[in-house]
């Protein structure tokens, strides 16, 4: 079973019509029943797409058909469809038909599927925030796939609550604020001490992300209550473990502190114990300003146990686990974790080269070890001539290995909120130039400034919205959209564009992305030209 939003038009125009009838409607009236129906492949919608919007650039083109192909091949009968109302509730559905034509429906009618409405009045406020943002795309059909959104979507339509992401941690949802992170840490004795992942300690203060602003924040709430987080909340990923502790108490009665006492325990869990031997990491409250490189440690995989073979082990051993995971280097461990080399297919080859008996440990080569409090900048080199580095912690024991392609992955997130804003910017000053005289541009700057304005590239993100908020502007653009919704979609994504620039070490998600995402797809289709 999958969750599926399909929209009711851009101003919920279908919506009565959906819930009456038990529908599912989307527009594209220019496409017709042998259109949709006798194009099995995305690539025969987009052709039909293209036949029928020939105005249409390919962006829009592309994003159009996958929307299509979604709404008559993918959604399959028995899924979960939701339904966001204009009145802000949102009803539930469960899909009974196929994809059907209409051809006598009135205009964004025509195109239908059937679908049972389960319930038509869920709250929003019942809904997670993960969920609720991961259904705010602006596109018309589009999978709710990410956080278990499938049994979320089933259990609303029950009546039951949202029970929330299905990793979450139960009990670190209910610190709910400051205080009760603070009571529980009062509450506990030091060799239990309070758990969680960094993800979970930042929604303690409502974040997300570790902006620079956030993160003086919440050290300052820590520091005032005599609290400190082992390791740093400010390393690892948003997944790592981390330990909340009164590292401002007095000395038991051994004359050791909690995070002393925390280090030498152990019989704790491997996540308290993993926190507990990076105590050394502890920012010294004297210290000069921490470090602000991005760490080896920042990336997933970094902080993830590779699959490795053991010295001692046969050299078949090696070459099947390699076939298997299709990995083309493995490395050596001993008993105690630590690194003794590697095995690739090229050491391999050399080794059965010069014998062809040649075992494990003939085929062994040097490794290179990365720690994971090192700037991950200084390693790209090695990463990119050799393939690979691994990667130890303060006990010199192998926690993880970095590829060319989580490089790749990691640069590649980062990057791309940037290119979309950019994108976002180019499109607006394009449309801006091209039909708002410069005297109307200068108008909304402020007098000091206004004269320095000799085009839309002079202007500042959010001088936008208080430009296409004057209606002569607006008419000017020729866009058949709603304005109110178009300059709220600038705002939020303004909102984003702020965020991004102070920038953090956490990457931003596909659902953090999709507000900007959207406003970017409006643009594209009000202003096809690439």
């Amino acid at each position: 079973m999958r969750a599926w939003v399909v929209r009711a038009g851009e101003n919920g125009e279908r919506e009565r019509t959906a819930l009456d009838e038990g529908l599912l409607l989307v527009g594209w009236d220019r496409l017709r029943m042998g259109d949709l129906a006798d194009a099995t492949t995305r690539d025969g919608i987009r052709a039909a797409v293209t036949a029928a919007y020939p105005e249409e650039g390919p962006y829009t083109v592309g994003n159009w058909a996958g929307q299509l192909h979604r709404f008559v091949h993918q959604i399959r009968p028995g899924d979960l469809v939701v339904l966001p109302a204009r009145s802000g509730l949102v009803a539930i559905g469960r899909v009974t038909g196929d994809y059907e034509y209409r051809p006598e429906a009135a205009d964004g009618m025509r195109h239908a599927r059937r679908v049972d409405w389960l319930v038509t009045d869920v709250d929003r406020q019942s809904v997670q925030s993960d969920l609720l943002d991961s259904m705010g795309s602006l596109l018309t059909v589009f999978e709710l796939s990410r956080f278990g959104a499938a049994e979320r979507v089933a259990a609303l339509s029950e009546g039951k609550p949202d029970p929330g992401r299905p990793d979450a941690d139960e009990f670190a949802a209910t610190l709910t604020e400051p205080a009760k992170l603070y009571e529980e840490v009062r509450r506990r004795s030091a060799d239990q001490p309070l758990t969680l992942s960094i993800r979970d300690f930042l929604a303690v203060w409502s974040v997300q992300r570790r902006y620079p602003a956030v993160t003086e924040q919440i050290k300052s709430d820590l520091a005032a209550r005599g609290l400190v987080t082992v390791p740093p909340f400010t390393e690892g990923t948003l997944d790592s473990q981390i330990a909340v502790l009164a590292g401002g108490a007095e000395p038991d009665e051994s004359g050791t502190s909690a995070v002393t006492r925390l280090s030498g325990t152990t019989d704790l869990s491997a996540a308290v114990q993993n926190a507990a031997h990076a105590a050394d990491l502890l920012p010294d409250e004297e210290a000069e300003t921490p470090a602000v490189a991005y760490r080896v440690s920042n990336l997933d995989s970094a902080n993830r146990m590779p699959e490795s073979v053991n010295v001692g082990d046969s050299l078949g051993t090696a070459m099947t686990v390699m076939v298997l995971r299709g990995y083309s280097q493995l490395p050596v461990l001993d008993a105690d974790g630590r690194l003794r080399g590697v095995v690739s297919w090229e050491s391999i080859g050399r080794a059965r080269m010069a014998d062809p008996g040649a075992d494990l440990r003939a085929a062994t080569v040097r490794g290179q070890e990365a720690d994971r409090s090192d700037d991950l900048l200084d390693w790209i080199g090695s990463v990119q001539q050799s393939g690979y580095v691994l990667v130890r912690d303060h006990d010199h024991k192998i926690c993880g290995l970095i590829t060319a392609s989580d490089l790749t992955v990691q640069f590649g997130t980062r990057v791309r909120p940037f290119v979309l804003v950019e994108e976002i910017e180019q499109r607006l000053r394009r449309v801006v130039d091209r039909c708002i005289p410069l005297d109307r541009i200068r108008a909304v700057v402020p007098r000091g400034r206004a004269s320095r304005v000799n085009s839309a590239a002079n202007l500042t993100f959010g001088v936008y919205g208080h430009l296409l908020r004057v209606p002569e502007n607006w008419a000017a653009l020729g866009w058949a959209i709603d304005q109110q919704h178009f300059l709220a979609a600038l705002e939020e994504c303004r909102n984003f564009r702020n965020g991004l620039m102070h920038f953090s070490p956490d990457p931003i998600t596909d659902d953090q992305l999709l507000p900007a995402q959207g406003l970017l797809e409006l643009l594209r289709s009000v202003d096809p030209h690439m």
